[in-house]
């Protein structure tokens, strides 16, 4: 019989799948024997039937019943009460983590009868009332679908009429005015009074929170974070703790460590006389965490014994949500906390060093994803400007872009390729799609735990909060920031994620510090140290080995910097752009033997000293040069201009014989779709000059480097091949030459193999191997050609539409479709292998640098993925990830992978660790 409710207290290893990863760790808590208020979870099994068949399992409402009734017992009070009434809090919690999309409603139990016994119980008229406002907006947004507006704005008429600008300044009097517009509200746009029972309350909340697993922006989220749309969520019933008492009350988020830089200290902020919501919220603006020291010394202590606990536990940063309750410190959630990349590798390193994990647990703490973004440009040294505002340096990071004041206008101002920073109060769940869009985040109010903050650190997004100075004017799409200026909505900014300020204008960027030392700059520093360590061990536990698409010795150059380990794709049709086109050009559309011959002479001279330089720079590291495969018309003239040209020429008395003749060479070869038509093996064919004259520069070019005394390690690759017979019929071509220059100047040694683009070429793998040393997938045509998409179409087309949709969950371009590319490239390898055990086989497409593709292939056998330069070092770190998860246990690879899904930044260990002296990391503190 499946059971739909289980207790904090319950025993055993709780299941994150099942109870969510914020049950999971309450039960945790609980076991621990930390002060966690009472409750229960629903799983997530319940919530999936109910999003399968709109209604509740069979029994749930009997076990919520039974758990409700022992939860009762324990504490005392009962729910609807009128004399102390128990009021609950109700949230969501997804296996993986995903702050702020789904929903919360507290203070379930509350009507117009029990809110008089709350006051009388209490003594404090006011925080009842407050507490039945605070239920009847969030009710109403969650339950009733209410804009939130709405409740806002009756708040703020309310101290308009009352002349005071904060919440806390409001009596009871007046907070009595709120709920009663507040309750009209339910009237004019519910069409229904609030519920007053209180199990209709705790029902309709509960579903409420299914839903949401179906909320624009929950689907968003994972969407942009690849969770499955299966997995649901599991709901957390708790028992209320009220942090909005008093002075002696408050609320509150902690860190174990700086979740921004990954420096130990107190952070995390604490509001005083606010729940939770608000500290998330940014309604107010929190002191720092450090503060709570003066505020209440007690809880303070018993708190950095809480965080001691859960990191010694989890050997983890941790993120922790806590509530004073009068002097009483109650723990609502802890999770493995969200951070920065720069944090994540600093915290990976540094509990290396304290002796809590192991240098492969460090490695899968990490990601390529969050490698890819400690490499990008930060802003130079300050260039005089004074700062418009300052707020909390809340995710690290340079953005420049145009002021947007709304998601809507953010998501429609990207869409036509403008840089643009989302500027805000606040930002709340329905903002996410504007922050997808944006450079960057600002929003006026919150702190570093505030939605923006947290959100922004998990997407690798610069993000500044609290910037006290803005005043955001709606309604004149402006902002002011103080002494009189303005700037408007579209107006260019620069912010700093790394120091909290705002600048007007664009500033100007430069290389990151991860990028200054792979380019053999910065050699000092905690973050270079991190960095450094991890991708050096990453480089020891690997297996693939990792190349780089290089076309010119400044590429090869800096893909050496970058730790490539040789060139697995030169395109050796992007050494022919800008002016050298004309070089192609005469070589295809020549009129005579005589003019071909001359064309063909200059193409050797200039390929032999491409080559040439490319090999010494190399320096025995293998180079992969792959033949001509550009499509044909990228090398000829526009065809349309020439015939204007012409036809002016004529009007004007005549077009010359010469333009005449060009205009008919280029019109015979002309092609409907160049994509799919004389390119790659296809032009060696037709025109097999093409392919000695190459094959000969690089013969020659290899001979000369090795007598000079370098090192050669040579590859030639065949690009497009379909058929064995294109394949055997340009690998005579080649030896031919290869002959011819091994008898004047030597033997060179080459690796002869080819491309794999089309799907037939992948499905007949097995014959070309008989010709073929190595086979290199270019799954960017074999995406192309298996889908039947344009890439450059379906970019800016179709693919946006498929996303947003649901019809893909991610675009096959960017990761490598498993199912259908995958499965291809697989068989193709099983193939080839069949026919020559020891042929090599790599990726060169981008694919090779994407992580999750990076992982596939190194499930499947591939020996080395190349990709651009810039993406070495993401290829390397992923490579040594990819290596530990497949040597790891199935179950141990399942559970990370779990814990991974959905995170850029989060992390768990893949093992647990319970034996570690306890005092350690307290000591330490």
């Amino acid at each position: 019989m499946i059971r739909y409710v289980h207790s904090f207290s319950s025993f055993g290893t709780p299941d994150r799948l099942l109870l969510g990863g914020k049950g999971a760790d309450l039960a945790q808590m609980v076991q621990l024997g930390l002060p966690v208020p009472p409750g229960f979870t629903i799983t997530t099994e319940a919530c999936r039937h109910y999003l399968e068949n709109g209604a509740e399992p069979p029994g749930l409402q009997r076990e919520v019943s039974r758990d409700l009734a022992l939860l009762e017992e324990q504490v005392g009070h009962r729910l609807g009460d009128i004399a102390n009434p128990l009021l609950l809090a109700v949230r969501s919690g997804a296996a993986t983590s995903m702050p702020g999309m789904m929903d919360t409603v507290l203070d379930i139990g509350l009507n117009d009868r029990t809110v008089v016994g709350l006051a009388a119980v209490t003594g404090d008229e006011r925080f009842a009332l407050d507490c039945y406002r605070r239920l009847l907006q969030m009710f109403g947004e969650t339950v009733f679908g209410i804009p939130d507006d709405l409740f806002a704005g009756v708040l703020d008429a309310v101290k308009a009429e009352r002349g005071v600008e904060q919440d806390l300044e409001l009596d009871a009097d007046a907070v009595r005015v709120v709920v009663e517009r507040n309750k009209a509200l339910y009237d004019q746009h519910a069409g229904r009074p609030m519920p007053q029972d209180p199990q209709e309350q705790l029902s309709l909340a509960v579903d409420a929170v299914f839903r949401s697993w179906h909320s624009d922006r929950a689907a968003l989220y994972r969407r942009r974070n690849g969770i499955s749309d299966d997995l649901g969520t599991a709901v957390n019933v708790q028992v209320m703790v009220f942090g909005n008492r008093g002075p002696r009350s408050g609320s509150g988020v902690a860190f174990t460590r700086d979740p921004a830089t990954g420096d130990l200290g107190d952070y995390g902020e604490y509001l005083p006389t606010a729940q939770g919501e608000d500290v998330v919220s940014g309604v107010r603006t929190a002191v720092p965490l450090a503060h709570l020291r003066d505020i209440d010394l007690a809880s303070y202590r018993r708190l950095r014994s809480v965080m001691g606990t859960l990191e010694r536990h989890y050997r983890d940063m941790c993120d922790i949500e806590f509530t004073i309750e009068e002097g009483r410190l109650w723990i609502l959630q802890t999770r493995v906390g969200k951070r920065s990349p720069a944090a994540a590798f600093r915290i990976a390193a540094d509990l290396v060093e304290e002796g809590w994990i192991t240098r492969d647990e460090a490695l899968l703490r990490v990601t390529g994803e969050q490698l890819t973004q400690l490499m990008f440009p930060r802003f130079e040294a300050p260039d005089g400007r004074k700062e418009l505002a300052v707020g909390l340096a809340a995710s690290p990071g340079a953005a420049v872009g145009r002021v947007v004041l709304d998601s809507a206008t953010a998501v429609e101002w990207a869409g036509r390729g403008e840089d643009v920073i989302l500027v805000r109060k606040e930002t709340r769940p329905e903002d996410l799609a504007g922050m997808v869009a944006a450079k960057g985040v600002l929003t006026s109010r919150g702190g570093r735990t505030s939605h923006a903050a947290v959100v922004a650190r998990a997407m690798g997004l610069p993000c500044v909060c609290g910037a006290g100075a803005l005043e955001i004017d709606l309604d004149k799409r402006q902002v002011s920031v103080g002494a009189g200026r303005t700037i408007a909505e579209g107006d260019v900014i620069s912010l700093d994620g790394a120091s909290g300020g705002v600048f007007l204008g664009a500033r100007r960027t430069v290389d990151s510090e991860v990028v200054q030392w792979l380019e053999g700059g910065l050699r000092d520093g905690e973050l270079i140290s991190a960095v450094a360590g991890l991708l050096d061990h990453a480089d020891a536990v690997r297996r693939l080995r990792i190349r780089a698409n290089a076309d010119t010795h400044e590429d090869a150059a800096r893909a050496m910097r970058f730790g490539a380990e040789g060139i697995g794709l030169c395109r050796t049709e992007h050494m022919f752009l800008g002016d050298r086109r004309t070089y192609l050009q005469r070589v295809i559309l020549a009129a005579d033997e005589h003019e071909r011959t001359s064309a063909l002479a200059q193409l050797l001279r200039l390929q032999r000293g491409d080559f040439e330089s490319l090999l010494a720079e190399t320096d025995g590291q293998v180079t992969a040069i792959r033949l001509l495969d550009a499509p044909l018309h990228e090398f000829l003239p526009d065809l349309t201009q020439m015939a204007v040209r012409v036809a002016l020429a004529e009007k004007r008395g005549g077009a010359t014989r010469l333009d005449r003749r060009r205009l008919a060479d280029a019109q015979r070869v002309h092609e409907e779709n160049p994509m799919t038509g004389l390119r790659g093996v296809r032009l060696g064919i037709v025109h097999p000059d093409l392919v000695r004259t190459q094959a000969l520069a690089l013969f020659e070019a290899a001979a000369d480097v090795r007598d000079r005394g370098g090192r050669v390690d040579l590859e030639l690759m065949v690009p497009l091949v379909s058929t064995a017979a294109e394949l055997e019929f340009v690998q005579t071509l080649v030896m031919e030459v290869a002959e011819d220059v091994a008898r004047r100047r030597g033997d060179v040694d080459f690796r002869f193999g080819t491309m794999v683009e089309t799907p037939r070429a992948a499905l007949t793998a097995g014959q070309l191997a008989r010709s073929a040393e190595f086979l290199s997938f270019g799954t960017n045509d074999l995406t192309q050609l298996t889908w039947g998409f344009s890439r450059d179409d379906v970019e800016r087309s179709v693919l946006p539409r498929y996303l947003d949709a649901g019809v893909l969950r991610q675009s096959p371009f960017a990761s490598i479709d498993v199912d259908g590319v995958g499965s291809l490239v697989k068989s193709a390898v099983e193939q080839a292998r069949a026919v020559r055990p020891e042929i090599a086989a790599g990726v060169c497409g981008e694919h090779g640098g994407d992580p999750a593709s990076i992982h596939f292939f190194d499930g499947i056998g591939i020996d080395y993925v190349s990709c651009s330069p810039f993406r070495i070092p993401v290829a390397r770190l992923e490579a040594g990830r990819a290596a530990l998860l497949h040597r790891s246990e199935p179950a141990a690879i399942g559970s990370r992978l779990q814990a991974e899904v959905g995170t850029k930044t989060d992390s768990r260990s893949v093992t647990a660790d319970t034996t570690r002296d306890a005092d350690t990391v307290g000591a330490r503190r």
